[in-house]
């Protein structure tokens, strides 16, 4: 609506509108009067050009009149007090030091260092040349790495399992022997399965002691204390279907390192 009167050179209304905008941006709280602000903002953007449009070069033309009258003013002639006398003295009608006093004026501006700024197109720029890149040796490389994992992990992963199986084993035998030279005697599953010198082996221990359980091939029960002991299991002659038919309950037992030590 007050369009004409902004696009005014002489009218401030523009930037009087803008702080305005500015103002009120600092309540807005929804994303509808976010958006009335940036249509607010294309608005005057648009007028802001149309007023910078209208503006003409000669307003900043030099005047030499303008500018000798200046000239004059600080090199102290003082136009009410001239005489015609004074148009026979050295110089003129200047007043004796006008030249220094402007001399040294001048002076402050020369002295001054240049300030920086560009050669405009003064170096004839060339465009570097692109590296060739060599996809082929890449692909290449990449696919043998792709190949070597897959195989040696699975490598890893059989070696890991057979570790497992020997060391189930391996506990099995042991188990196997203390039971055989003392068969009354309990074995007590704490006993048999903590490493007083290490928490991590008395973990693994255990997780070697499940895959026995799970087998059927060792059973854990409670005694009169109600402490759980352990003994091994001998295969029926039913086979191997028959030990894990009666191995079918687990448990959980949860351990720390407190309760460890």
């Amino acid at each position: 609506e007050n369009r004409e009167s902004m696009l005014n050179s002489k009218s401030n209304r523009l930037t009087e509108a803008l702080e305005e905008a500015n103002r009120l941006f600092d309540g807005v709280c929804r994303a509808r009067e976010a958006a009335l602000d940036a249509q607010f903002l294309v608005i005057a953007s648009n007028i802001g050009k149309e007023k910078a449009n209208e503006l003409h070069s000669e307003m900043s033309a030099f005047d030499s009149t303008a500018f000798a009258e200046d000239l004059l003013t600080f090199m102290g002639v003082n136009r009410t007090e001239e005489t015609d006398d004074s148009e026979d003295a050295l110089g003129g009608f200047l007043p004796s030091g006008a030249w220094q006093t402007m001399g040294e004026e001048a002076l402050k501006y020369f002295r001054r260092a240049p300030t920086f700024h560009y050669m405009m197109g003064s170096f004839k720029s060339e465009s570097p040349v692109p590296k060739q890149r060599i996809e082929r040796q890449k692909k290449a490389s990449r696919g043998k790495a792709e190949q070597a994992m897959p195989a040696q992990l699975k490598k890893m992963e059989v070696s890991h399992q057979e570790a497992t199986e020997k060391e189930v084993e391996r506990i099995l035998r042991i188990l196997q022997t203390h039971f055989e030279n003392d068969p009354n005697t309990p074995i007590s599953f704490f006993d048999f399965v903590i490493d007083p010198n290490s928490f991590a082996r008395t973990v693994e221990n255990m997780f070697h002691v499940s895959f026995l359980i799970k087998d059927g091939l060792a059973k854990i029960r409670l005694d009169e204390d109600e402490l759980p002991i352990i003994e091994p299991l001998k295969p029926s002659g039913g086979g191997e279907e028959d030990i894990r038919a009666g191995a079918r309950n687990q448990v959980v037992i949860s351990l720390d390192q407190r309760e460890w030590q």
